[in-house]
Order: C-alpha cells, then structure tokens, then sequence
C-alpha cells in the first residue's frame, strides 16, 4: 500500500481509516500484543513517523478501533436482539433468551472481545488525555445504546441496565482469554485431557454468567 502526501481533512481522514483497516486485518491474524507500531507501519507503507502523523501510539490506534468494532456489533445486535427475543413471554424466559442473544454474537466477535478486555490494563495507556477522554466519552454513548436495547426487551432491570450492560462486556472481555488458549496450553490439554477439565468455550461460559447476573439483578414476584 503507497500513499501520496495528505493535503486535505478528506485526505487525512482516508488516511486513518486505511491505517485502521490494515490495523483490523492484522488482528485477525495475530493476538492484540502482537500488534507493533513498526508492523502497522510496514504494512501500511508508512514510515513510522508519519503514522504517528494520524494516531500517537500503537493503542491509539486500538481504541479507535474497538469504538469502531463496538458501533458495528451494537448495530447488528438491534436485529439479533429482535429475533432472538420474544416480547410476549414472561419475564425469565426473556432474561435467558437475552443472555442466548448476547452469548452468541459476542462470541462471534472475539476480536472486539480480545480488545475489551485488554482496554483498562493495556489499550488505556501510553494514550494522552485527549485521547482517553475522547473515548471514554465515545463508549459512554456506546454503553447507553447497549443499555436502551437490552432495557427495550427487559424493562424490568430498570436502572440497573446500565450496571448489567458494562458487566456483560466485561466478563466477555475477562473469558475470551481464558477461552482462547495458546498453543502451548492446546497441546497439554491434548495430551492430558484432564488438565482441561475446567476450559470452556466463550459462548457457553458467557452464557452461564449472563444468565446468572440477569437472574440475580431482576426483580422477584
């Protein structure tokens, strides 16, 4: 990929947008800390200088583009939600459809997964705090969206949808680690299948606790 000189806020915006695609298409190759400066660089056919020009680190970078992956998959929930939940049936035949929905299209986007869940220990630092706030305001609109769609099928969470949305991407964001291993760990539970007695797969796991979280949170009659 070659690039003429940015002259315009077009130019410019194309420019980040490129360099977010060649991000996105290496994480489908390698785990988030594989992801290096000098490879984006490479692969994108700019001097490293010049793409610190468009995003100031490597995990400036990262978090634009799970805000992006974020719009995304709140986009597409909106339908699976409406497919997959009935608004006629009681309340805890919703609660266990919404946790089926949510397991299930989550566990499909392990990448936006993977970077959640390495957001507060990795992608929030070496960032400035223009860039932290400008994220942090982005996924606060992203959350009240989450929020106002599963609410839409659960009204009963009441005030406590918001709680329950955050907890939901971050338990996906804690199990797809565990749910993921790596080679290494793959060829001992080859070896030993017991030693993988314990290992199970993001959709199953994230189901069970969301499950259990929306059947503890909603009221009782």
């Amino acid at each position: 990929m070659t690039f003429q000189r940015a002259r315009t806020e077009e130019q410019r915006e194309l420019r980040r947008q490129a360099i977010l695609d060649v991000a996105s298409a290496m994480l489908d190759e390698m785990p988030v800390a594989a992801v290096t400066l000098n490879e984006l660089s490479r692969r994108v056919g700019l001097a490293k200088p010049n793409v610190l020009r468009y995003f100031e680190s490597r995990e400036a970078v990262l978090l634009e583009l799970l805000d992006r992956f974020l719009q995304e998959w709140l986009t597409a929930l909106a339908g699976e939600l409406a497919a997959g939940v009935g608004t006629d049936q009681p309340m805890a035949g919703r609660a266990e459809a919404v946790a089926e929905v949510l397991s299930r299209s989550l566990s499909g986007r392990m990448v936006m997964c993977d970077l959640f869940g390495a957001q507060g220990s990795v992608l929030e630092h070496n960032v400035s705090v223009e860039v932290v706030t400008r994220y942090k305001r982005a996924s606060l609109e992203r959350l009240a969206t989450m929020t106002a769609l599963i609410q839409k099928y659960l009204p009963e969470l009441g005030e406590k949808g918001t709680l329950f949305s955050l907890q939901t991407m971050v338990m996906a964001g804690a199990l797809s680690a565990y749910s993921t291993p790596p080679p290494s760990l793959q060829a001992a539970y080859l070896a030993e299948p017991d030693l993988a007695r314990f290992h199970s797969e993001l959709r199953d796991s994230l189901k069970q606790a969301l499950t259990a979280t929306l059947l503890g949170v909603l009221p009782r009659h």
